[in-house]
């Protein structure tokens, strides 16, 4: 059990659109390292729950506690730069740019040529996008780093955005679906990654809505129903059917 105060407390969140109650009183504690799953079926509030801690929507009642403070998300960019970042199922890469320059995406470092004029720096954004996924045992040759990421497979692509997000310092990663759409050697190699990231101390937000991913990588499981908090399981303490009785209510 983890004796170190938590990266993230989320107290009482509770978020409404209009007469419609997405989230109620949802609360829960994570710690550096750690998976939590957020299991539930559609419209229990999974979406709004990771989107309140990503800085998209203003919570109307509870409170975020970020490493042992209380913050006010403004944005997806605020949640970014104090090491909140979130990898939606789309990944939001640029297909035709290679894997050097999608991890500096936007942030694209210039050296000088002959001096004078700048220029982009591809050398040090292969070189670090080699450092960066190596950690994160990817095997991806010298020639691959320079070839659109389009040409990557499922699992290579979320190894280049989650190696974007551990360069830029991310020390809490929401995955929103990452086996989603991936066959079953690709979902095996994303759950290797979200292994390494917890060897890395990174803690890990796992949104899935298939429970062997869950069971196989989580260390804790909360499952949300309509909005509520319906209960919260280690796997190895639960099962399948208890996770799916809990996410239908019976």
């Amino acid at each position: 059990m983890p004796t170190e105060a938590p990266i993230l407390s989320v107290r009482g969140l509770t978020k409404h659109f209009g007469g419609v109650t997405a989230l109620e009183g949802v609360g829960f504690e994570l710690h550096r390292g750690e998976v939590l799953a957020l299991a539930g079926d559609n419209g229990a509030g999974k979406s709004t729950l990771i989107k309140a801690i990503s800085g998209v929507h203003q919570p109307d009642e509870g409170e975020i506690v970020y490493k042992g403070e209380r913050v006010t998300l403004r944005n997806p960019r605020h949640a970014r730069e104090i090491g909140i970042e979130t990898i939606y199922q789309d990944l939001a890469l640029a297909d035709n740019l290679d894997v050097g320059a999608n991890i500096f995406l936007g942030r694209e470092p210039a050296a000088p040529l002959f001096g004078l004029i700048p220029r982009l720096d591809r050398r040090r954004m292969r070189t670090a996008a080699r450092d960066v996924l190596a950690p994160l045992d990817v095997d991806l040759e010298d020639k691959k780093l320079g070839l659109p990421v389009r040409s990557l497979s499922g699992g290579q692509r979320q190894a280049v955005a989650i190696g974007r997000a551990i360069f830029w310092k991310a020390e809490l990663l929401i995955m929103d679906e990452p086996t989603a759409a991936l066959g079953v050697p690709e979902q095996r190699k994303v759950i290797e990654l979200i292994r390494s990231l917890r060897r890395q101390d990174v803690a890990v937000i796992f949104i899935s809505h298939n429970l062997v991913d869950i069971f196989a990588v989580a260390d804790r499981i909360l499952v949300l129903r309509r909005g509520l908090a319906a209960g919260e399981r280690r796997p190895e303490q639960s099962s399948h059917d208890e996770i799916v009785r809990l996410m239908v209510g019976g």
